[in-house]
């Protein structure tokens, strides 16, 4: 008896011991309130409240005190709901039609004694309001009685979220002037801010009862059901729309458009190669656009190699020439006869290259010497330089062998263009010759600091200086010329300009003015903020976004700095002529000029300074999504442009 009461014993003490277990581990578990709830909350403020955690959050909650006569889809709430970092509730009640008559009916009575009150006086403007009022409130019970219609009572509660107290009262205040647009008056919740917090959680709890009448139509506009969405009906998949989870189509080239040309605007990192190679690379296969890339960077390489085209590389130690003076016909399509007809247009041409030649006087340190004289000067040489060799407006001109017969170009020897070289020794003559003294500190300086791009003496940046040693073929999905060897302060935006005067006459003007006869072109141009500072870089980048559509051709233009482009008016005309705007991730200093150019909404703009690489602000004409940029793992290996993720990449590849 004695070893089983014992045993019983021992038993009891195993239990009471496995439950005294049992009851520490359960006391030590987190539930899911622990793992989500902060460290506290502070609601001794009659205006604002404290979210301690690792961060301090301070919190606002606001109420909607007053509300417009007449409400409007989607413009009602639309401010609020796209503010930025503030989260909404709002409460609708229905109210019965017995209580909806009796209150109308007291409305309509009310209305009529203060209609006749206003008669007596002789106050004739109050007495017409008080009777459209009447009427109105008569009209809606009626509507109510024969069931067209009905009340709500709502109440409408938001909540700011900020890190600092400044950032809470600056968003406050832009939050009130933003709904004062649509006469909209949004109050702080004072001295019941715990109240408003806890009626804006998830709990269907109004603790706040500062209620609005509304009817059946008006009830309809508080509702968020609406969003902006970009889709053409064919196009490429160029990602997922944020908001709806459905894939984007874009076509640059849709007839919808006013223009085919883009702009895209990110900080570094922000994924804007990945962005326009991906772009790229989907329309070579999908839709059979040509493109050509002027590569600052050296980033398109691979994806010239990836997609079967062309890769060249200009730089000091290449032997790759491109001449300034090459010039091109063109088919132009009569506008009364619609028939088309070749023609070589020298007089713009003259204008192109003396504005390249009027870049590189100025040189690096833009010099205020070059003026007026100057390119008068310039134009002379460059047209006497043509004029040389015979080159007129008559497309025959351009060949050694004038006999052409019906218009058969093919196999023809052209004339070997006029070169830098060439022009500058006719510069020469022309100083020598020169009796005129106004001109004369004007030849002085060009022969001096031109002698850096001639071949003839040995000049360091004399690589555009001779005949092309290459063509731009038609049918190539994607041609990269690459700079990024060239110096970077003056080199490069100087051969961005050499090289967008030589893309115009070698590859956009080959295209027909006929759309359905023109083949589908991009001409991507990468780092445009090299050109800014230069004046006749900045014009030429403006003729061709507004000459581009004439030929099919889109113009694409990437940049990290949008303030660059805000602080100069000359360069407007590139917005201006882009239908397509793309916006990635913005730096915080960049995001006040974008929001003031395009009217982005507070929660636009703050999604701008916090949104993930790949994700942005697309606007297509009127229309705008949040799009997220997603390659493929496949397309990644030739878009990709972080050097780590490409070294990891490499590594899983020899795995």
């Amino acid at each position: 008896m004695k070893k089983e009461k014992r045993k019983n014993e021992i038993k009891a003490e195993v239990v009471k011991s496995t439950y005294q277990t049992e009851e520490i581990i359960r006391g030590n578990m987190k539930n899911l309130k622990d793992l989500i709830a902060p460290s506290g909350i502070d609601v001794s403020h009659t205006n604002d409240m404290e979210i301690v955690s690792n961060k301090t959050r301070y919190v606002r909650n606001m109420i909607v005190a007053t509300i417009p006569r007449m409400c409007t889809f989607p413009e009602f709430l639309r401010g609020m709901y796209t503010f930025g970092d503030v989260n909404i509730s709002v409460f609708i009640n229905p109210i019965s039609e017995s209580t909806s008559q009796t209150e109308l009916n007291r409305t309509i009575n009310e209305l009529e004694s203060e209609r006749l009150v206003a008669f007596d006086r002789g106050d004739i403007n109050r007495e017409r309001i008080l009777a459209q009022k009447r009427a109105e409130a008569e009209e809606l019970r009626d509507e109510i009685a024969a069931g067209f219609n009905k009340l709500f009572s709502s109440s409408i509660i938001c909540t700011l979220f900020a890190y600092s107290m400044e950032e809470l009262d600056k968003y406050t205040e832009m939050l009130s002037a933003e709904m004062s647009k649509t006469l909209i008056g949004v109050k702080s919740a004072w001295a019941m801010q715990e109240e408003a917090f806890k009626s804006n959680m998830p709990f269907c709890d109004n603790k706040v009862k500062k209620e609005h009448t509304f009817d059946r139509r008006s009830m309809a506009t508080v509702f968020p059901f609406f969003t902006s969405d970009v889709g053409h009906e064919s196009g490429i998949p160029l990602g997922f729309n944020r908001q709806t989870g459905l894939p984007v189509l874009f076509d640059n080239f849709s007839p919808t458009l006013s223009n085919y040309n883009m702009v895209i605007f990110g900080k570094s990192g922000a994924g804007k190669g990945v962005t326009i190679k991906t772009l790229t690379s989907r329309s070579a296969v999908l839709m059979g656009i040509e493109s050509l890339a002027l590569d600052a960077e050296g980033e398109y390489g691979v994806v010239a190699e990836a997609l079967g085209g062309v890769n060249v590389t200009i730089s000091p130690n290449s032997n790759t020439v491109i001449n300034l003076f090459d010039i091109e016909p063109e088919v132009v399509k009569d506008e009364i006869t619609s028939k088309e007809r070749t023609m070589l247009n020298v007089e713009n041409k003259v204008e192109d290259v003396t504005q390249a030649l009027l870049t590189m006087a100025r040189g690096s340190t833009r010099s205020t010497e070059v003026n007026e004289l100057t390119k008068q000067i310039i134009a002379e040489s460059v047209a006497q330089e043509y004029a040389a060799i015979g080159i007129t407006n008559n497309v025959e001109s351009l060949y050694v062998d004038n006999n052409i017969r019906n218009n058969d170009y093919l196999g023809r020897k052209k004339k070997d263009m006029p070169t830098i070289g060439s022009w500058y020794r006719r510069l020469l003559n022309n100083a020598q010759s020169n009796d005129n003294p106004d001109y004369r500190f004007h030849y002085s300086y060009l022969t001096k600091v031109m002698r850096q791009y001639i071949r003839d003496y040995d000049g360091q940046m004399a690589y555009f200086d001779g005949q092309s040693t290459f063509e731009l073929l038609d049918g190539v999905p994607f041609i990269n010329l690459d700079i990024s060897q060239l110096e970077e302060r003056f080199a490069r935006p100087l051969a961005q300009q050499i090289l967008l005067s030589w893309i115009w006459e070698k590859y956009v003007k080959k295209n027909s003015e006929d759309r359905e006869k023109a083949a589908k072109k991009r001409v991507l141009i990468d780092e445009a903020w090299m050109l800014l500072p230069y004046p006749e870089a900045v014009d030429f980048l403006n003729t061709m976004a507004r000459r581009a559509r004439k030929r099919n051709v889109s113009l694409a233009v990437m940049s990290q700095k949008f303030q660059d482009f805000y602080e100069k008016p000359e360069v407007q005309a590139v917005l201006t002529s882009s239908d397509t705007k793309l916006f990635l991730a913005q730096d915080k200093s960049e995001i006040q000029y974008i929001k003031e150019v395009f009217k982005l909404s507070e929660g636009e703009a703050y999604f701008l300074t916090t949104c993930n690489r790949g994700e942005g602000l697309l606007k297509v004409g009127e229309d705008t999504a949040i799009i997220a940029i997603k390659p493929t793992k496949k397309e990644f290996e030739f878009v990709e442009t972080n050097q780590n993720k490409l070294a990891e990449m490499k590594k899983e590849k020899q795995k």
